[in-house]
C-alpha cells in the first residue's frame, strides 16, 4: 500500500532487465506539466494532447548519453485542427506549444481522435547530439490512435527496436512507460533476436501491456513500485540513475536582444509598432518580450 502523503513527481527513472534483453524507462510529470499548461490556457483536448506529447518527449529524451544532447518531437498537418505540435527535452529541461484553430476544435466532438485533430499528418522524432554535432530524424505518419501508436511505429521503422509505450494523462499530472527489446551480445552483432515475436520480447511486452494508465498518473506511486509491480518475478532488474524533470524554455531577454542584434538597424525599424517597441512572443512559454530597436549593432530590452 502506497503512502497517501507521498507524490513522486517531475523525473524519470530508467531500467533493465539483463536476462530478458530489455530495457526501460518510466517518468511521471506533475508540477512541470502544470506549468507548461497554465501559462498557454488551452482547451482541455490539447491539453491532454500536450501532456501526451511532453510525457513522449521526456520518455525518449531521458534515454539520451549526450548529456547536452536534445530530442525534439513535432507532429504537424496543413489541413488538420492541430497545425503544429512542438516538444523538445534538453538535459532534464521540457518545453512544448501547440498551434491549432480554435474555431475548428469548438466546431468538432468532444473528445476527438488523433485523426480529428491532425488529418494526414506526421511525426517527427529528431536526435542533436551535442558532443558529434549530428542530427538524426526519422518520421513516421500519424495513422495511429494517439501520439504514443506513432513512436512505437517510429522505433520499428527507423531504429527496428521493438518498442512499447504507454502513456497516462490524469488532469494535470501525467505518466509514461517505455520499454524496448534490445540486440544480445557485442556491440554490432546482427539483430538476429530484435524480432517482434521472439519469446523474450513477447514475455516483456506482455507484462507492459498490463500497467493501466491511471497508474502511471498517479502521483502517490512511486516510481520505482511500479516497475517492481511489473516485473517482481524476473530474477534480476537494475535501476538506473534517474533524471529530475524541469520546465525549460530557453528564451531570455539576453538572447532575444542578440537574436534581433543580427539584424539590420533597418529591418529592426520595421519590425516596431507605432511606439517604436518590437514586440517578440515566445511560443514556448508565451511570454512577450518588448525590446527597442537598435540605432546601432545592437537591440535593447525594455525592463
Amino acid at each position: 500500500m502506497t503512502d497517501p502523503t507521498t507524490t513522486d513527481t517531475d523525473r524519470a527513472l530508467g531500467f533493465t532487465i539483463p536476462d530478458r534483453h530489455a530495457r526501460g524507462r518510466i517518468v511521471r510529470l506533475g508540477p512541470v506539466l502544470d506549468t507548461i499548461l497554465a501559462a498557454h490556457a488551452y482547451p482541455a483536448p490539447i491539453e491532454a494532447l500536450l501532456a501526451e506529447a511532453l510525457t513522449l518527449s521526456a520518455l525518449i529524451g531521458s534515454t539520451l548519453k549526450d548529456a547536452g544532447g536534445q530530442l525534439t518531437l513535432q507532429a504537424q498537418t496543413q489541413t488538420g485542427i492541430v497545425t503544429l505540435l512542438v516538444c523538445d527535452y534538453k538535459g532534464g529541461e521540457l518545453r512544448g506549444y501547440v498551434q491549432y484553430d480554435a474555431d475548428r476544435l469548438a466546431a468538432g466532438p468532444e473528445n476527438p481522435s488523433l485523426f480529428a485533430l491532425f488529418g494526414a499528418g506526421y511525426l517527427a522524432i529528431t536526435f542533436d547530439q551535442a558532443t558529434t554535432g549530428e542530427r538524426y530524424q526519422g518520421i513516421v505518419p500519424l495513422d495511429g490512435d494517439s501520439l504514443s501508436a506513432a513512436a512505437e511505429h517510429y522505433f520499428l521503422q527507423s531504429e527496428q527496436i521493438p518498442t512499447l509505450v504507454r502513456v497516462g494523462v490524469g488532469g494535470r499530472v501525467a505518466g509514461g512507460l517505455l520499454l524496448q527489446h534490445l540486440p544480445e551480445g557485442e556491440d554490432g552483432r546482427e539483430r538476429l533476436h530484435t524480432r517482434l515475436d521472439h519469446p523474450e520480447w513477447e514475455h516483456v511486452a506482455i507484462l507492459g501491456q498490463t500497467m493501466k494508465a491511471e497508474e502511471l498518473a498517479d502521483p502517490a506511486i512511486p516510481l520505482e513500485t511500479l516497475v517492481w509491480r511489473l516485473f517482481n518475478e524476473e530474477e534480476e532488474v537494475r535501476l538506473h540513475g534517474d533524471t529530475g524533470l524541469v520546465r525549460g524554455c530557453r528564451c531570455s531577454p539576453d538572447y532575444i536582444a542578440q537574436v534581433l542584434a543580427k539584424f539590420p538597424p533597418e529591418e529592426q525599424q520595421a519590425m516596431a509598432d507605432e511606439s517604436g517597441t518590437i514586440f517578440v512572443d515566445c511560443a514556448f512559454c508565451a511570454r512577450k518580450f518588448p525590446v527597442i530597436p537598435a540605432s546601432r549593432d545592437d537591440a535593447e530590452i525594455v525592463t
